[in-house]
């Protein structure tokens, strides 16, 4: 059965180049767009560009979703929450730690463990995600981003140095290359948006055939690999800020992807397709998921986030903590678990 798996494999990572380089394509031309409206850089980052890195998770959940498969749905979204807390923000903390704002933290960090523990409590008493659930999902990330608009809207100063300097240094385009160009970023836009749909349904198909050849729960699978595959978008970002010399803008693209991933990513996957929560991985008896990876959701962005509040900046002690708890999260998902099942 090994003989045909590097094929598999070889499309699996072709799936992550389409994902990668489509939510790169998407970025940039919505923010092409969003400048030639002038809209603020602050609005365009903490909307246009987290959506777009979030984009290979909402697309792989939601083919997921629709294929059937509620195993890849869950487990990319929870997976990615944990990849990004303590791996990719773990590793720029523990190179470099950074000052945080505490204030401009407060409201995403509640909003995130409201929405999580809503996730939990529906995955934990129920069982299973139904519609009504995913429609309360999406029109949180709504309201998520109407209350980011508004407060963006009381302190636009942030924005105001940015726009002013690229006023100065880009020289002001006929009007005919200004409307070429606005063609040209649609255009873009929408064959970056195919680029990822295609890219998401070869990582989705491909990952589930190598699951099932291998005996390995998808659920597994897609809380690990496809999950690192479709944050590698956050990890280009947080590597980028590091070497910037911004290694705070990280965090706060982290804590907001983790949003992106339980309110948009979960509430798409649901509304498409309503499903149970995977069961296909079990520890003496009990469901997985529920033992281990929900309730690590919370330790580990309680780990970046409470003392990060506390101190007003971030300590590599918590990096360290965290790189250490996604190993230890590795083995028990590829070691330990399987000979549970």
């Amino acid at each position: 059965m090994f003989d045909f798996i590097p094929d598999y494999v070889f499309l699996l990572a072709f799936g992550f180049i389409l994902l990668i380089k489509g939510g790169e394509w998407f970025v940039d031309a919505a923010t092409g767009i969003a400048k030639r409206f002038h809209l603020p850089e602050l609005l365009i980052g903490a909307t246009v560009v987290s959506i777009g890195t979030t984009l290979p998770e909402v697309m792989t959940s939601a083919i997921g979703a629709a294929s059937g498969s509620g195993a890849m749905a869950y487990g990319n979204a929870i997976g990615s929450i944990i990849c990004n807390t303590s791996l990719i923000a773990a590793i720029t903390i523990a190179i470099k730690p950074a000052k945080a704002d505490r204030k401009s933290l407060i409201f995403p960090v509640c909003f995130f463990f409201g929405a999580i523990a809503f996730y939990a409590l529906n995955a934990y008493i129920f069982g299973k995600f139904d519609l009504w659930m995913g429609i309360v999902l999406l029109c949180g990330f709504v309201v998520y981003m109407i209350i980011n608009v508004i407060n963006m809207k009381k302190n636009p100063e942030a924005a105001e140095p940015e726009e002013k300097t690229e006023e100065l240094e880009t020289p002001a385009l006929p009007e005919k290359h200004s409307a070429a160009g606005l063609i040209k970023d649609i255009v873009m836009l929408i064959v970056s948006a195919l680029v990822i749909a295609v890219g998401a349904d070869l990582l989705v198909d491909n990952a589930i055939v190598i699951a099932e050849k291998l005996n390995v729960p998808q659920t597994i699978i897609s809380l690990t690999i496809v999950a690192l595959g479709t944050s590698l978008p956050e990890l280009v970002t947080a590597i980028t800020s590091l070497m910037k010399g911004h290694g705070a803008l990280s965090l706060g693209n982290v804590i907001g992807a983790n949003i992106f991933n339980l309110v948009l990513v979960s509430g798409a996957a649901i509304s498409i397709s309503p499903f149970d929560v995977p069961a296909d991985a079990t520890f003496m008896g009990m469901n997985a998921s529920l033992v281990f990876d929900l309730p690590l959701v919370f330790v580990t962005m309680g780990i970046l986030t409470i003392p990060t509040i506390i101190r007003s900046k971030l300590a590599r002690w918590q990096g360290i903590s965290l790189l250490c708890i996604y190993a230890a999260y590795c083995v028990l998902q590829f070691a330990v678990l399987p000979n549970f099942a």
